[in-house]
């Protein structure tokens, strides 16, 4: 069997292997714990009631299937480009063109709405009026850009830390609110089940709200698959991989399904204080008046390390088309530690012309940029997937050794094909999802037509120079 060698160099497009087996570690236990966690999930458990954890459940194993398959591929032949790459060697140039452009564009448009998130709060502490809050906003993303400029090692040393205080404080709820569930804390009564069931049941709006809510869920586990970009930049891609899929279970039971089992087991669903902040009104419960402040702590930090992430994964996915000759060929230059500086300042820009639009154009410009990456987490996934499902043949026809191997292959990858494509029309079926499955729908069309004309030209070019 051919093994690929990977054990000295992190990429051969010429990033430099500076991401350390901790920092990968970290960003693969910290990429599904985002600010959607703790804040947004309130409203998906206030539309859907404790059926949500079915949501979540289902999502989640959708995201650990997806991650099977690109830790697959990624082990046996890790590229910065990750799914793009192996959409453009398994499906076609243009596949891998489009999920490409659509990656990374999802996380430019990421950039500003998590960093007037982080400003909101800072603002909030200081107590400046909104009309300022732009000036925090412009900060923070300057300063993680020089921090993404200067090397690799930098991204992975914040996202490590934010990483870490993430990790701490949701293992910390996790542990208070077993021994709440159980009555074991002082002045505070086992609800048993009367939360659960006392309220219109596990299912107060029908079974179909719980299916509806999938896809809305499945947006805030994107993020799962950076480790496998950013193992192109690590030491030991192959091992690093290898230990991010086989943790991904976990993570979703334990920081998804089980912390917000606590919560709709400790309070009611349809309580208004669960739709504002689930977090907070549970930490209310054990009476911390300093509950507001210590989550906006969390969510800074949450809001930060997905800012981070989002300009990290957006730059090498950049570099990556660039070096496939897919985006501008200045994008794939390098500075002198190693880290593609053009294509980190230019995924700053939309960022930053975002930010300053805001200043005028706050609600409308937010809008869109949220209604208009809705959906992007599915098709990435159902690229990944078939992907997946034609690359093995090619491994097992040039005998690849594949140190991670999908489950019941090619049967439970066909199935969750299905199950994606499924997920993806309901998404347009829900009415209040519509608007972003419309749009989302709209622009990957273009990005497609976009992908398949460049290819005929280029076969069309090509025929002419045979010819010639």
């Amino acid at each position: 069997m051919a093994e690929l060698d990977t054990s000295e160099t992190g990429s051969d497009t010429g990033l430099r292997p500076g991401l350390r087996q901790r920092h990968l570690s970290m960003i693969a236990i910290g990429g599904v714990i985002g600010a959607g966690l703790f804040v947004g999930s309130g409203k998906t458990v206030h539309d859907v009631g404790p059926g949500v954890l079915l949501s979540y459940a289902l999502a989640g194993l959708v995201v650990v299937l997806v991650m099977r398959m690109l830790g697959e591929m990624s082990a046996a032949s890790p590229e910065t480009g990750s799914f793009s790459a192996y959409a453009d060697r398994a499906i076609g140039r243009w596949a891998g063109f489009s999920v490409g452009w659509l990656y990374a564009a999802f996380w430019i448009l990421v950039l500003p709405v998590e960093a007037v998130a982080g400003a909101l709060t800072i603002n909030r502490w200081v107590g400046w009026d909104d009309s300022k809050q732009w000036i925090w906003a412009l900060a923070l993303m300057t300063a993680l850009t020089v921090a993404n400029v200067l090397s690799v090692r930098n991204y992975g040393e914040f996202e490590f830390w934010f990483a870490s205080i993430k990790v701490v404080a949701i293992t910390l709820f996790l542990a208070v609110g077993v021994l709440a569930v159980a009555g074991l804390i002082p002045g505070l009564r086992a609800p048993g089940t009367s939360n659960l069931l006392g309220h219109g049941g596990l299912f107060p709006h029908g079974p179909l709200a719980v299916l509806g809510a999938v896809p809305v869920v499945a947006f805030s586990f994107i993020g799962a698959e950076i480790a496998t970009i950013a193992a192109g930049e690590s030491q030991d891609p192959a091992n690093a991989v290898r230990k991010a899929v086989n943790s991904v279970v976990w993570r979703v039971l334990v920081f998804y399904v089980g912390s917000l089992a606590i919560v709709v087991t400790l309070l009611p669903w349809d309580d208004a204080s669960v739709k504002e902040s689930p977090y907070v009104a549970v930490m209310k419960l054990y009476d911390a008046g300093s509950a507001a402040t210590i989550m906006d702590v969390i969510v800074l930090t949450a809001v930060l390390s997905c800012l981070n992430s989002s300009l990290y994964t957006a730059s090498r996915m950049l570099f990556s088309l660039s070096e496939r000759g897919d985006a501008p060929k200045f994008l794939s230059r390098l500075n002198g530690a190693g880290s593609p500086r053009n294509a980190v300042l230019a995924a700053t820009v939309v960022g930053f012309a975002a930010v300053a639009c805001s200043y005028k154009w706050k609600d409308g410009v937010f809008s869109f940029l949220i209604e208009s990456t809705g959906g992007i987490a599915l098709l990435i996934w159902l690229v990944i997937a078939v992907s997946q499902l034609r690359m093995r043949k090619t491994f097992e026809r040039d005998g690849v050794l594949l140190p991670v191997r999908m489950w019941g292959y090619p049967h439970l990858t066909v199935a969750a094909i299905a199950g994606i494509v499924v997920l993806y029309l309901g998404f347009g079926l829900e009415r209040a999802t519509r608007p972003k499955f419309l749009l989302t729908t709209a622009i990957a069309v273009v990005v497609v037509a976009w992908g398949l004309a460049r290819d005929a030209c280029a076969r069309r070019r090509a025929a002419q120079t045979t010819a010639g």
